[in-house]
């Protein structure tokens, strides 16, 4: 563990620089080829924040694009100009709430259960995104690549010799070299570029707040504001960041991005959790993955597609879902209380199936936690929608055996606590 802020290179930074990967390509290269968008501008400006980031906080604490806004302009082809007038809006709008303090008032209103429920609600979309798309898109070749991949995961992830993703990541390579004819492209676009200026209108700005930053702003306040800093203080509690802090620097990045023709960012706790859990300790993975970013958008920013298609689907998926699974289980520290565990899955549905599925997970888990948490309380002392499960199952279980109805005890002690598993408890694991 890294003290006192400390900035390390080793292979397990190297290692942890691949934890976003399959966050962050697809919706790159899809919002570029969507809006039409210059392909150095978007890589370059986007590893120039990864680097102001780690250095700021000093820790694994990466850049992604706004997912709400990217699946917006990539499902609608929404324009570069709107895009960018989105980003401006939305970094004003974070700078009012920070500098106001209305970030804090919210940090205090949602309470810690509801934060992990957005993170399970979030694990759940990216484990299917992993599994229903990337880990499918190459056929049976595919599949193989991502069973190989997955294998190499499960044997070294938490290896701190050996990191898993230094083994996944070049067998992608290996395998996009061997099969795409990737080689030719890549020395075909070598050369200098740079970022394009542009200045957003008025115009671009407003409809870029009502078109994307509007649906934006629910979840970058759950995941990127909320989930980031509970994140943050359960992996570096010696270090702790406040909601004021990520406020202003994700505001000042979209302060920023919009006249360089970068795409819109924030923060985000599934990044953190894909790069500590590939190893990554301090902001030295986050600095590695951006000079890389850097260096493709300046040398090889004329063929965006082909950097990006080094690095296949399936094998972004396999990364994916092990930072997804690394979210999810962050759970563990409500799995023990029934009443805070079904609040937080209400959440994660929420979240994760419903359209402006964050924005309802907070009203609603507030709801539950202020309105209802007497019933919340009564139901959990009286093991609930669970324990009546358990009864059912085991009063089955003893009619088969004797042939007559009957109940027994349930066979579980519902006030067990989990076990304590986890990237927290066990860094060797994650």
């Amino acid at each position: 563990m890294s003290k006192g802020g400390a900035i390390r290179f080793d292979r397990n930074e190297w290692a942890g620089s691949f934890g976003d990967l399959g966050t962050d390509l697809p919706l790159l290269i899809g919002m570029a080829l969507a809006a039409h968008l210059d392909g150095a501008s978007v890589l370059i400006v986007f590893g120039a924040f990864q680097v102001y980031s780690a250095l700021v906080y000093r820790m694994p604490m990466p850049v992604q694009p706004l997912k709400a806004m990217a699946a917006l302009v990539i499902a609608q082809h929404i324009s570069g100009d709107v895009l960018f007038g989105g980003g401006l809006a939305i970094g004003i709008c974070m700078l009012l709430l920070s500098v106001t303090g209305l970030i804090d008032w919210l940090a205090r209103v949602i309470p810690g259960v509801v934060v992990r429920g957005i993170q399970l609600g979030l694990g759940l979309q990216l484990s299917s995104l992993a599994l229903k798309d990337y880990v499918r898109s190459d056929g049976w070749a595919g599949y193989g690549l991502a069973a190989a991949s997955f294998l190499i995961g499960l044997l070294f992830l938490g290896d701190r010799k050996l990191p898993a993703a230094l083994l996944i990541v070049p067998l992608g390579i290996v395998y996009s070299l061997a099969f795409s004819g990737l080689a030719p492209e890549l020395h075909g676009a070598f050369g200098i570029h740079l970022p394009v200026l542009h200045v957003p209108t008025l115009a671009d700005v407003a409809t870029g707040f009502l078109v994307l930053a509007l649906p934006q702003i629910p979840l970058s306040l759950g995941n990127s504001v909320l989930a980031t800093q509970k994140l943050a203080g359960d992996l570096f509690p010696q270090r702790p960041i406040t909601v004021r802090k990520i406020g202003f620097t994700y505001s000042l990045m979209n302060l920023v991005a919009p006249f360089a023709s970068g795409v819109p960012t924030c923060h985000g706790c599934g990044g953190m959790a894909g790069h500590y859990a590939f190893g990554a300790r301090t902001g030295g993975s986050v600095i590695l993955y951006g000079l890389f970013l850097m260096g493709a958008g300046l040398f090889f920013g004329g063929g965006f597609e082909s950097v990006i298609h080094l690095f296949p689907l399936p094998v972004l998926g396999i990364l994916l879902l092990f930072e997804a699974v690394a979210l999810m289980m962050l759970t563990r520290d409500v799995a023990a209380e029934r009443a805070e565990f079904g609040i937080a899955l209400i959440v994660a549905l929420a979240a994760a199936f419903l359209p402006y599925g964050y924005l309802i997970g907070l009203l609603v888990g507030r709801s539950c936690t202020t309105a209802s948490s007497p019933a919340w309380s009564a139901w959990g002392d009286r093991g609930g929608l669970s324990q009546g499960i358990g009864l059912a199952l085991a009063a089955e279980a003893a009619e088969r055996r004797t042939g007559s109805p009957g109940f027994t005890s349930p066979p579980f002690n519902t006030r067990a606590k989990t076990p304590s598993f986890g990237m927290t408890q066990s860094p060797a694991c994650w």
